[in-house]
């Protein structure tokens, strides 16, 4: 697959690695987001990389030393002891500058924990003639070992990158697709190249969801469950909670009952793949964070929102190779899926972006009850909902992955809503249309598919 996006990542690290003196450069990220593809690409044939396993430590110094031996011949023939003997024996043997790499960094650190000092010594000595780049799929690891103030390598990285799925837009150029296309693929896919490379060797969509998640056989059948490996100790209680959520449990209280645990015993496990990126906190526009009562937990990566909606409770029937029940699920809720993931690119294309002359700042949902015209309660959403940076206009947006929608109608109706709130008295009201298609009667307030994927490049 062609190598897309990642354009500023790369130059980062070239820049590290070009500079006059020695540097440390930390690379971390989940899995499959092309961590390893990218070092390589910025690496010469002087360089050196290693990629770590779980073997113990002085199996890995052999390995090492035999990689090492590629550049510097010979380096093998001797056993070194200990990982600063090694390090060591590398610095003496050069007198030019070149990089040494090392991939998943965090196994190495499981079977030799003194290796985070080892190398902090190293590193404050200012004697090292090789930059270092160290690279790990655990998040959680690699921000212990980095970012941590008590850890003995915090504050000696010169460089610290955390690798994030690519946007949309790349996704367009990598598999050659329309626009509608494009957004359905991601809607499956994510920013993930791995996911993307495994999609492009198959004829079509249909075909590669067969082939890699709806069959027991797939390659990302169990694709969850190595992800959470790297970071999470309960990977059962974590995914009984992805499941849940997947499955329509968002608010905390449900997410408890279904549990049959308190609230207050979720609010860590919650955090923390909150902060993993697997989870986000759906709040309402206008309302603070900290105290936000009406918050929504929804899954936040679109290939895991697809493996909880569509495979998790199929599960017995993939593993029978019944094809038929996961063929009318797909039928009867792809499309409404579609729409929940188009939503989340139309806020992610508004915010901090011009729509039509105007700059924006966080697009979110809102959601609530009103009184309507005739003073009774009415419960609204607005799909997407942003503040002018000047504070001047509100867009209040409505989305649909249909056909043929009735644009006017569509926006007399967000206009309705948009004037029951009590606190759009200050604004002017620009309503717009996110649509998968063009309205039947376009009245020049309609977003589609080619415009988001060009507001999000």
């Amino acid at each position: 697959m062609e190598f897309v996006d990642r354009i500023d990542e790369a130059t980062r690290l070239k820049d590290a690695l070009g500079r006059e003196k020695s540097s440390l450069v930390v690379m971390y990220g989940r899995r499959r987001l092309g961590k390893s593809t990218l070092i390589k690409r910025v690496l010469f044939d002087k360089d050196i990389y290693f990629l770590a396993d779980r073997s113990e430590g002085q199996h890995q110094r052999a390995l090492l030393a035999k990689v090492i031996a590629q550049v510097f011949p010979d380096f093998d023939k001797l056993t070194y002891p200990d990982w600063e003997s090694i390090f060591r024996a590398v610095n003496y043997r050069t007198d030019k500058r070149f990089t040494l790499c090392l991939d998943e960094f965090p196994y190495l650190v499981e079977q030799s924990p003194e290796l985070p000092s080892v190398l902090q010594k190293l590193v404050d000595e200012k004697q090292l003639k090789y930059n270092l780049v160290l690279c790990g799929s655990s998040q959680n690891m690699m921000y212990g070992l980095f970012l941590d103030s008590t850890a003995p390598l915090y504050g000696r990285a010169d460089d610290i990158m955390k690798l994030t799925p690519i946007r949309l837009p790349y996704i367009q150029e990598a598999l050659k697709l329309d626009a509608i296309r494009a957004i359905e693929e991601y809607a499956v896919w994510g920013g993930v190249p791995r996911y993307w490379e495994l999609r492009e060797n198959r004829s079509s969509l249909e075909y590669a969801l067969w082939h890699n998640i709806l069959s027991s056989n797939g390659i990302l059948y169990e694709e969850p469950i190595k992800l959470f490996q790297d970071d999470v100790k309960d990977i059962v209680k974590t995914s009984t909670i992805m499941s849940y959520i997947g499955t329509g449990a968002n608010r905390l209280s449900e997410i408890a009952a279904r549990c049959n645990e308190p609230a207050t015993n979720l609010s860590r496990p919650l955090k923390k793949l909150v902060d993993l990126g697997f989870l986000e906190k759906d709040i309402p526009f206008g309302i603070d964070e900290k105290n936000a009562k009406k918050s929504l937990y929804k899954i936040a990566d679109p290939f895991m929102a697809f493996y909880y909606q569509f495979v998790v409770p199929n599960r017995s029937f993939i593993e029978l190779d019944r094809r038929l029940p996961l063929e009318q699920a797909l039928t009867a809720h792809f499309s409404e899926y579609v729409s929940l993931q188009w939503e989340k690119l139309c806020r992610n294309a508004v915010t901090g972006n011009i729509v039509n002359g105007v700059v924006y700042g966080n697009a979110k949902r809102w959601w609530g009850s009103v009184l309507n015209e005739n003073k009774k309660p009415e419960q609204i959403e607005f799909d997407v909902m942003a503040e002018s940076l000047d504070k001047k206009y509100l867009l209040v947006g409505e989305c649909k992955w249909t056909t043929k929608e009735n644009g006017k109608q569509l926006t007399t109706e967000l206009v309705r809503k948009a004037n029951l709130l009590l606190f759009t008295g200050n604004y002017s009201i620009i309503p717009v249309l996110f649509l998968k298609n063009a309205p039947k009667d376009d009245i020049g307030n309609a977003i589609l598919p080619e415009d988001i994927i060009e507001l999000m490049k």
